[in-house]
């Protein structure tokens, strides 16, 4: 009889942790068994980690609020609650923590420069939400021994079905506006299957590490734009002349961005094919 690899997913409902579920039992419902448990208050600690082989860690606050009055917050569930687990599930035995971080523990650019991470880049997060995930990191990295393995994932933009954020914004927006800039900004993204079979490889083989998940091509958001107005027969209008408004909404941005963290810091002291199933 084959071992079933048994794994809690500590983030009931996340978008994330139902994707990976799904997909790994779509895909492999004889090697595992996978089950969640919500994060909210102590109703974590109630399941019995000692009988499972790894915690899939995905739960905590995303980026969408910059709010100084959030940063305790942000503080306590990114980067306390994410210890917290870690330490619960080592003293029952499990043998990996794979952790669900971000790109952004490098910072937050508000800038239309393309900007490549390699193994030299130093995280530099310039904002809680990114140093709450940054702070996680160095927490859970010490609990690693050869019985307990740490796996911390920095994944860039995610989409997929259901998703929510920026990309079914934009997606959206390709339906809707008669015209739009011809400004070639281009990102690295990750389509929720392409993480959710890096989360399978990531069990199976035991990795641990930190680890950078995405997909092999980097997006361009005019070709986004046309994909999604061509596939629901939208005309729109892509143009340089708007370029101009781009540049300057980018330094406004940016100048914001300045003045909101020096606030804080007083106080304190393709899968295109696939794409359309959005």
């Amino acid at each position: 009889m084959q071992y079933m690899t048994k794994v809690l997913i500590t983030g009931a409902g996340s978008y994330v942790g139902e994707s990976v579920r799904n997909y790994i039992l779509g895909t492999a419902p004889e090697q595992y068994q996978i089950d969640s448990v919500d994060t909210m208050g102590d109703n974590w600690k109630m399941a019995d980690y000692s009988q499972y082989d790894v915690v899939f860690h995905v739960a905590g606050i995303a980026h969408v609020n910059a709010d100084p009055k959030m940063e305790p917050l942000y503080y306590k569930v990114n980067r306390d609650l994410t210890i917290e687990v870690a330490k619960h599930a080592k003293a029952n035995c499990v043998k990996q923590f794979i952790f669900m971080s971000s790109q952004i523990v490098f910072h937050e650019s508000q800038s239309l420069k393309g900007e490549v991470l390699t193994k030299d880049t130093k995280e530099n997060p310039n904002g809680f939400y990114g140093d709450s995930k940054l702070q996680a990191e160095l927490g859970i990295k010490p609990l690693e021994d050869e019985n307990f393995k740490v796996c911390i994932l920095r994944p860039c933009m995610i989409y997929g079905p259901n998703a929510k954020g920026n990309f079914p914004r934009l997606a959206g927006l390709a339906t809707k506006v008669p015209v739009f800039p011809c400004w070639h900004n281009k990102r690295s993204m990750l389509y929720i299957d392409n993480l959710s079979e890096f989360v399978k490889q990531a069990i199976k083989r035991k990795l641990s590490g930190t680890f950078y998940p995405q997909n092999k091509e980097q997006s361009d958001t005019v070709e986004i734009i046309r994909y999604f107005a061509k596939a629901t027969g939208h005309k729109v209008w892509i143009t340089k002349l708007l370029n101009p408004f781009v540049w300057l909404g980018s330094l406004c941005c940016s100048l914001s961005t300045r003045c909101l963290l020096h606030t804080t810091t007083t106080r304190r002291c393709r899968r295109w094919t696939l794409i359309i199933s959005w």
